[in-house]
Parts: structure tokens; C-alpha cells; sequence
């Protein structure tokens, strides 16, 4: 409440609270259904929808500046992760200048992006719900100035009815002056009651007539600005995420090529480094090659060593020898020198000539052993029957028995021609492993069903 002294006198105080007290007993009188209300359904929409769209604002306004505050934070987040990879990028890496120019551009990038949603956006946003307060405070104001008209409406109606009674009264009582009083004093009597009647209903009508007037005006004024705000959130929500859907656009666009130029400078990076581990291996690869070129020229004139025979793969379990009694009769039948064979002829002579200059007694047993070569085709063809199985290689004569662990091995007795067969897929051939079917059951059946694999180093070529 204002203050006496402070540009308000006692009299308009005086005035105020009146106007309080008549407020609150018209509004009690309307609650309790003594008093009529001035209705209008129409205007009571607009403020509905006023108030919805006021609500629908704020929302709005505080949802956008929570986004703009995330947005801040990202930057933050962004340009500490940018600011921490350009300080470990060593200078010597490829693209240590291009990586500090991108360092700048996206944090430029942030704070553009940033200032834009502020600018054109929540700007614009701010302004338009800035109206709100002042069309409230006017609806607040009609309000009142509504309860007012129906006071003095309600006022005036009564003094409209007192003075109907106040004229037979006043009639009733100039009766009874007529009978005691004199002809002149029956005039001014009658008079003076008519004044007054008079003067309350003048001036009831003039306190009718100005709070109808300010009820009205307020009341058109808001009639008209109520609907044009209605209308104009349509434009404001447009504006606002048109902008803001731009702006993201051009932001993401632009931080798609920063992007993307970071990727190829971390690809050309990593090139470079493989080609460094390329080229350091390559280095090394030529010095163990020069290192074993000259351990092979050191070791060239020295007595050749005896070459072991790859056994089994680990996928398969090494075959156990079964000695037989005859072994070593096959062994040297086998390996008799053939007086047709060239090849054993010239082997022998060469292993025992007395002037080549190597003493025998330095070589291993098995460099000894009786130098075989592949039987002619002729050979092999007639002993089996003129035709070979599809795939034919070699033939080979089992020096050890080999018992069958796997439902794809080939069962060996010393003595048994092999035909040796090329593998279907050789990916398949395990080291030290052949694929081949047994000679006799060729021969018999032309059938190589049964075949199977089987370990090398328990045959010998014939």
C-alpha cells in the first residue's frame, strides 16, 4: 500500500480502500448468486489460450537456454580434447601445422555456432515473450475494472428502486403536511425530499457511466491485441527453430570437413609409420641375407651334413615305427644299384672314387647310403598293367609298417607298392604326408576309392 506523503494524499487512499472493500463485497455477493456477473465466453477463451501460449513460451525460452548451455559445455569438452592432442602431436608428424590450424578453426567454429542460437534465436525469443507480462497485467486490471462496472451497475439499479419508494413516501408524507403544516411550508418540504433523491441517483449514474467506460475500453483493446498474439506464435515458433535448424546445419557441415580433414591426417600418419616399420625391416631382412650368404660361403667346403626327413605335422600323431626282422634285407634290396640305371652307376662312382680329396670317414652314415632315383615310366606303367590312376605322381615301396589311426590314413606292410596321388585341393596336404592307394588293389579293382593318406618318411621312392 503507497504511503502517505509519497504523491499520495489522504483523500485518494481514502478512495482506494473504498474501492477494495466495494470490490471484495461485489465479488462475495456474485459468489453467493445475490449479484449478477458480467459474462463474456468469448473474451474468456482469449485469456485461456493467452495463458496457455505464455506457458508454452516460458517452456520454450528455458528448454533453448538449457540447449545453449549444453552447447557451452560441449565447446568446453571439444576444445580441451583438441588442445590435448595438439599438445602431444610431436613436430616432426606429418600434418603438425595443419593439426594446430584445425585446433583454431574448431573452437572458432563453437563460438560462432554458439553466438548464432543467441543471437538470432533466443533474441528474438525474448522479445516476444516480453509481451506477456505488460497483456497480463491489463487482463489483471479489466478484471477489476469489470467488478467495478458491476458494482455501480448493481448500485444504480438499486437507487433505481429506492427511488420508487422514496416518491411514495416522499407522496405520503406531503399528505400529512398538508393537514399541519401551512399551504407554503408543503411546497419546500416536498422539494427538498426530491433533491436528494435526486442527487444520489445523478451521481450513481455518473460512477455507472465511468466504470463502464474504462471496462469497455480495456475490454476492445484486449479483444483485438489477444487474438493477434494467439495468431503470431505460429511466426515466432517458426523463426526460432528455422533459425536454429540452419545454424545446425551450417555447424555440423562445417565440423563434418574439420572432421574429415582430421581422419586423413591421422591415415597419413599411420601410412607413414608403416612405411617406416616396412623400410626397418626390409633393412634388417638384407642383413641376416648378406649375414647367411656368408655363412653359406664359409661352410661351402666343408662335409655335407646329413638332411633329416620332415616328420609328421602336429595335427596328426608321429607314426611309431614297427621294426621287422627284415628290415634292414629290404632296406638293402631297395637300395641295390640297378647295372641299367646311369644314375646309380655315376652315384657310386662318385662316392667312391679314391682321388676326389674327401676322406669318408668324415661323413655321416647316411650320406653313404645307396643313391636312388625314380624308376622309368616305362617301368611303373608295365607294372601297373599299362594304365595309371587319375593323378598318378610316383611309386613308392613301404620300408616300415604303419597301422591306420584315422578313418583317411592308408594302412602300409613293409613291402606294399604305393601309387602316390596328387591331392583334390592341395591345401589340404599336411607336411610329411602323401596321399596315394595301393598298387595291388589298382591293378585288381582300377578303383581309387580307397585311398588314403600316409606318412612319408615310412616309404621310398622306386
Amino acid at each position: 500500500m503507497a504511503e502517505i506523503g509519497k504523491g499520495v494524499t489522504a483523500g485518494k487512499l481514502a478512495i482506494n480502500v473504498q474501492k477494495r472493500l466495494t470490490r471484495a463485497q461485489e465479488k462475495v455477493l456474485q459468489k453467493l448468486g445475490k449479484a449478477d456477473e458480467t459474462r463474456d465466453a468469448a473474451f474468456e477463451e482469449m485469456v485461456s489460450n493467452f495463458n496457455k501460449q505464455m506457458t508454452e513460451g516460458t517452456k520454450l525460452q528455458k528448454d533453448l537456454k538449457a540447449y545453449l548451455a549444453a552447447v557451452k559445455t560441449m565447446h568446453d569438452a571439444s576444445r580441451r580434447l583438441q588442445d590435448c592432442l595438439a599438445d602431444m602431436y610431436e613436430p616432426d608428424w606429418f600434418g603438425k601445422e595443419e593439426m594446430d590450424a584445425l585446433t583454431e578453426d574448431t573452437d572458432t567454429l563453437w563460438l560462432d555456432y554458439h553466438q548464432n542460437i543467441t543471437d538470432k534465436s533466443l533474441t528474438s525469443l525474448d522479445a516476444y515473450l516480453a509481451n506477456f507480462p505488460d497483456i497480463k497485467a491489463r487482463i489483471a486490471k479489466r478484471d477489476r475494472k469489470m467488478v467495478d462496472f458491476d458494482s455501480a451497475r448493481h448500485h444504480f439499479s438499486s437507487l433505481q428502486k429506492g427511488k420508487k419508494k422514496d416518491e411514495a413516501k416522499i407522496a405520503k408524507q406531503a399528505a400529512l403536511l398538508e393537514m399541519a403544516a401551512p399551504s407554503w411550508a408543503q411546497g419546500l418540504i416536498s422539494a427538498h425530499q426530491v433533491a436528494q433523491t435526486n442527487l444520489s441517483y445523478n451521481q450513481a449514474e455518473e460512477e455507472l457511466g465511468r466504470a463502464q467506460k474504462i471496462f469497455e475500453e480495456l475490454n476492445v483493446e484486449l479483444q483485438d491485441e489477444l487474438p493477434a498474439l494467439w495468431d503470431n506464435r505460429v511466426g515466432v515458433y517458426v523463426n526460432t527453430f528455422q533459425r536454429l535448424a540452419g545454424h545446425q546445419e551450417k555447424f555440423h557441415g562445417e565440423m563434418g570437413k574439420l572432421s574429415q580433414n582430421l581422419n586423413d591426417i591421422m591415415t597419413k600418419l599411420e601410412e607413414q609409420r608403416e612405411l617406416k616399420k616396412g623400410g626397418a625391416a626390409a633393412a634388417k631382412t638384407g642383413e641376416g641375407a648378406k649375414s647367411e650368404e656368408t655363412n653359406h660361403s664359409e661352410s661351402a667346403s666343408s662335409p655335407p651334413k646329413a638332411v633329416q626327413r620332415p616328420g609328421p605335422p602336429p595335427s596328426r600323431p608321429p607314426p611309431r615305427l614297427t621294426p621287422s626282422p627284415d628290415q634292414r634285407q629290404q632296406q638293402d634290396e631297395a637300395s641295390a644299384p640297378d647295372t641299367n640305371t646311369d644314375c646309380s652307376a655315376a652315384a657310386t662312382q662318385q662316392q667312391c672314387e679314391p682321388g676326389s680329396g674327401v676322406n669318408l670317414l668324415d661323413w655321416d652314415v647316411e650320406v653313404l647310403q645307396p643313391v636312388t632315383c625314380p624308376a622309368p615310366k616305362s617301368a611303373v606303367t608295365n607294372g601297373s598293367d599299362g594304365e595309371l590312376p587319375p593323378g598318378f605322381l610316383y611309386k613308392v615301396k613301404a620300408i616300415h609298417d604303419y597301422a591306420a589311426t584315422d578313418g583317411d590314413e592308408l594302412e602300409l606292410k613293409i613291402g606294399d607298392d604305393v601309387l602316390v596321388l596328387a591331392f583334390d585341393n592341395p591345401d589340404e596336404q599336411d607336411d610329411g604326408w602323401l596321399m596315394g592307394v595301393q598298387e595291388s588293389h589298382w591293378v585288381q579293382n582300377k578303383d581309387i576309392s580307397v585311398k588314403g593318406v600316409f606318412p612319408e618318411n615310412f616309404t621310398q621312392k622306386v
